[in-house]
């Protein structure tokens, strides 16, 4: 289960400024969010919120990775995308009052402040200017959404779909010296959920990028030498 922990309260607001959504807010409108929401940290493979379920809370991801996935009836998976730092995974829902569309999974440990989905609401009606920021959050989702549909749909190959993917998870990498370095917390089959691709081509194919020395392995840590060349491959 999610454990709760406590902070400074100044801290506990500074925190919030990672995310766009709260960047044009008052700072008595982020005392306000933070008096309301509760800080959870969850594990590994922990859920915050399945297809079909009702939200009765809005979740703001502090720190770590969310995965975020649709599920057919006979077992498939597709992941949509990994939710970062700053983003509210299931804002559409909680807006809407409808069930979730997606499964909101933690990759490894993340801290996730939330509130009561009526709180919410009524934090919106008292802070007009929180609508511009909600409004922002949904035009990043719609654009997110169809730039996967884009991939998975429309991209010629595995290769191109994965090269994609692979840019897509440098926008949040660290560059060094020899390149961009970032640690790869999806295995290789949801690799292949997150390009509609099988286990073995996604193995296969990250092989074929080593040898043609577009990337490198060190343990967990995947290390893209040339960006410009990986973005060719892709088609970019």
């Amino acid at each position: 289960m999610p454990h709760t922990y406590q902070a400074d309260r100044t801290d506990r607001c500074q925190s919030y400024h990672s995310g766009e959504f709260f960047k044009a807010l008052p700072i008595e409108a982020l005392a306000d969010f933070e008096s309301l929401s509760i800080r959870q940290t969850y594990e590994p493979r922990e859920v915050l919120f399945e297809e079909k379920q009702n939200p009765s809370c809005v979740f703001v991801l502090l720190e770590g990775q969310v995965k975020l996935s649709m599920n057919s009836i006979d077992g498939r998976r597709l992941i949509l995308r990994i939710a970062r730092p700053g983003e509210l995974p299931g804002l559409t829902s909680v807006l809407s009052g409808k069930e979730y569309e997606m499964t909101a999974e933690a990759l490894h440990p993340c801290k996730i402040a939330s509130m009561r989905r009526q709180d919410f609401l009524e934090f919106l009606i008292r802070y007009p200017a929180a609508y511009a920021s909600v409004a922002r959050d949904l035009s990043l989702d719609y654009t997110r959404a169809c730039e996967q549909l884009r991939t998975v749909g429309l991209a010629p190959s595995a290769p191109v779909k994965l090269a994609r993917l692979l840019l897509e998870l440098c926008a949040a990498a660290h560059e060094t010296d020899h390149g961009t370095q970032f640690k790869l917390t999806l295995t290789h089959g949801e690799i292949g959920e997150c390009i509609g691709a099988s286990r073995e081509t996604v193995t296969r194919t990250l092989s074929d990028f080593k040898n043609r020395h577009l990337l490198d392995f060190r343990g967990s840590t995947l290390m893209i030498h040339n960006q410009m060349a990986l973005a060719s491959y892709a088609e970019v």
